[in-house]
């Protein structure tokens, strides 16, 4: 027996690849199961092609790179991660993963009200997450916190450098006062 998805336009996240470096492809596999909106930095355009993918939006300076058939451009600085976030919030995407170099929420910040954003690197994953955020994970695992104001935690005890562990299996709670506390965990 087998089982069929309707996967609506825009229901999975839309993923960007602004640096993909030295990405595991596995986990960019499962990143692109659903067949998601692809965009790339017009700098990975040619590294993204040659993996075999389809990209849909490529955003950069340089219009002379092959395009794919069916592929738009949209005139971008290649470092803007905001001109990219802009363009998903006009055409209605409600959340987007994005590979890159860093996993720093700075430039995207000012636009989470509007779009879920995950942030991937070769070693992390980090996301925003709203007071009263739980999520199950088995003993052992690790967050990373950017700590930026009191919060309070269930089944976590703090390390150092900001990490904390899982004290045992089960659900983790996050309350805190501010808008947003974000969260790393290593891949």
């Amino acid at each position: 027996m087998s089982s069929h998805h309707i996967v609506r336009e825009k229901q999975e996240p839309a993923l960007y690849i602004h640096h993909l470096g030295n990405f595991d492809e596995e986990y960019l596999g499962q990143l692109l199961e659903w067949s998601p909106t692809l965009l790339v930095a017009a700098s990975e355009y040619e590294k993204v092609i040659s993996l075999g993918l389809k990209v849909d939006v490529v955003f950069g300076t340089d219009e002379n790179l092959a395009n794919q058939e069916n592929t738009k451009w949209v005139y971008a600085d290649n470092n803007s991660l905001q001109t990219v976030i802009k363009y998903l919030i006009a055409e209605k995407y409600p959340a987007v993963n994005i590979i890159g170099r860093e996993n720093k929420f700075d430039d995207v910040a000012d636009f989470l009200l509007e779009i879920n954003i995950v942030l991937f690197t070769e070693t992390e994953k980090s996301y925003a997450v709203k007071p009263g955020f739980n999520v199950w994970k088995p003993a052992g695992s690790i967050f990373k916190i950017d700590i930026i104001s009191y919060f309070e935690t269930g089944n976590l005890k703090p390390t150092d450098n900001n990490e904390f562990e899982v004290i045992k299996d089960g659900f983790v709670t996050f309350d805190f006062t501010t808008d947003y506390l974000f969260l790393s965990e290593l891949l």
